[in-house]
């Protein structure tokens, strides 16, 4: 592997929310040449770091058409997404269907208990799980492919940005990003 990691500070939301978008365009080529795969990708960073506001505008980006919300509450909510290509209005094709499956594990007290909630299947359909507070499942996640920190600024909407590559698959998605 060349290149395995990304760094980018941004200064407002509209930063991360282009570099989501950034994601979200090697994501789609990524899934656009093999529908049928799937990704594990972590989201971490501290309390307040912005890891569901970098989900949102991912999940948006993707095209995704509707409200993303925090899953605090209910650990996961799956998002179906069509990935389309071409310009609209006349040339759109759906080029690959998929599901990200959004978690936020921050309010589990055991890993057991993400094991016990049964999305153990969840990690191998088409698409993608992004999974906030993944350390609180510690031992009973599969691998990750991607892994995303957020370290906040001094500024409230401040952020550092990395993202990683933990595997070949993860690697290949990210290719679009890299190039950069």
């Amino acid at each position: 592997m060349a290149q395995n990691s990304f760094t980018q500070h941004c200064r407002q939301e509209a930063g991360t929310a282009t570099l989501a978008q950034q994601l979200a365009l090697s994501l789609s080529h990524f899934f656009q040449s093999d529908q049928n795969t799937h990704l594990n990708i972590s989201l971490e960073g501290d309390l307040g770091a912005g890891k569901t506001t970098f989900a949102r505008h991912l999940i948006q980006a993707l095209g995704y058409v509707g409200r993303v919300k925090s899953p605090t509450y209910t650990l996961c909510e799956p998002y179906p997404i069509q990935i389309k290509s071409g310009n609209p209005p006349t040339t759109v094709t759906i080029t690959a269907t998929i599901t990200a499956n959004h978690f936020d594990l921050y309010r589990m007290k055991d890993p057991l208990e993400w094991q016990e909630a049964g999305f153990a299947e969840l990690f191998d359909e088409p698409g993608f799980c992004l999974v906030e507070w993944p350390e609180k499942a510690e031992g009973t996640l599969p691998a990750f492919d991607i892994q995303i920190h957020l370290k906040a600024g001094d500024d409230e909407n401040e952020r550092n940005i990395t993202i990683e590559a933990i595997s070949i698959q993860g690697h290949n998605a990210l290719e679009t990003i890299f190039l950069q």
